[in-house]
């Protein structure tokens, strides 16, 4: 797997402007699903999930701390402020490097968040290091719809190449398998998960699988929880880099390669961001967590039950409004 050169670039341009809009945005869809708007408010479990033990995180690397510290937002957020931007979305959040909030609507609003959340699937993975270590496709790694890479059971890939696909294309049937590899099973992932979550300082947040598909149900988040999610994703290194790549080339073990394009329209149009995540499904609608950096400024803002196109000019309007634009 490679990163596109500029040549590539030109030519995977070409190829997709020939595709047309419909693929555009079916491209940029992440975790869809065809789940009703009925179960978008997931309820907390009236029964507090058994997880595993908190794992392990050795040997890491880049600046990156196994036991990061909780991140604390504070600060008066500025959402009556005359420039603050409108946002339509259900809840949204914008906060800078030193964990100030500097906007915020039905920031602790409990919602899905579609396949934001794997960001919390790219730092455990990172973290657990071995990345260039190769691991076999399983049979139930492939039962997931319905954005897929079309990996195949007995195929073998790095753990490197599957991260950085599933962060940049955010394909299910990857986000299971380095799940299944990880922790023996996407339940058991899916329970270290929530361990994660709390050590980062996610305490209004429940996780069911490591897609951000609606089943199994009842998992959620908050516009909160998934910017703390966000500044832990942007210091690791991996993750970091990952999530700002905009194409690559995926290759098979057969030889052949499938090009395949950020799903973060916000990373392709506004020069100063420098990526992070999308998400979709009925249920949950929009979401995106992105960031960007200028001037010495670094911000992070998180939309969730938006819709498009308004989840890429809502980002942007707050990463602008956040540096100072």
């Amino acid at each position: 797997m490679r990163l596109f050169s500029a040549a590539s670039l030109s030519k995977f341009a070409s190829l997709s402007l020939l595709a047309g809009l419909g693929s555009t945005l079916l491209a940029v869809s992440g975790c869809q699903s065809t789940e009703t708007q009925a179960s978008a408010a997931a309820p907390q479990p009236a029964v507090a999930p058994q997880v595993a033990p908190a794992p392990n995180y050795p040997g890491l690397t880049d600046n990156i701390q196994a036991s990061s510290p909780n991140l604390t937002f504070n600060g008066r957020p500025a959402t009556e402020a005359e420039n603050a931007p409108s946002i339509t979305a259900k809840a949204a959040i914008l906060v800078d490097s030193r964990g100030r909030v500097l906007y915020e609507k039905n920031a602790d609003t409990r919602l899905p968040t579609a396949s934001t959340q794997k960001l919390l699937l790219g730092i455990m993975i990172a973290e657990r290091g071995g990345l260039s270590q190769q691991m076999t496709i399983a049979e139930p790694d492939t039962w997931a719809e319905p954005t897929k890479m079309g990996i195949k059971p007995g195929q073998v890939y790095t753990r490197e190449e599957l991260l950085r696909a599933v962060l940049i294309r955010s394909s299910n049937d990857i986000a299971r398998a380095l799940a299944r590899d990880h922790s023996g099973s996407v339940s058991a992932f899916a329970a270290n998960m929530n361990v994660r979550a709390r050590q980062l300082g996610m305490h209004n947040s429940y996780f069911t699988n490591a897609s951000g598909l609606p089943t199994p149900s009842g998992q959620y988040s908050t516009a909160r929880d998934m910017a703390v999610l966000g500044q832990a994703a942007l210091r690791n290194g991996f993750v970091r880099d990952a999530v700002r790549t905009k194409g690559l080339y995926f290759r098979f073990p057969d030889g052949t390669t499938k090009a395949i394009s950020n799903t973060n329209q916000v990373l392709k149009h506004f020069p100063y961001c420098t990526g992070a995540k999308t998400g979709y499904t009925n249920a949950a609608g929009r979401c995106l967590v992105s960031s960007a950096s200028y001037g010495g400024k670094n911000v992070v803002a998180v939309i969730l039950g938006s819709k498009t196109p308004n989840v890429w000019t809502e980002s942007e309007a707050l990463l602008k409004y956040g540096l100072g634009m």
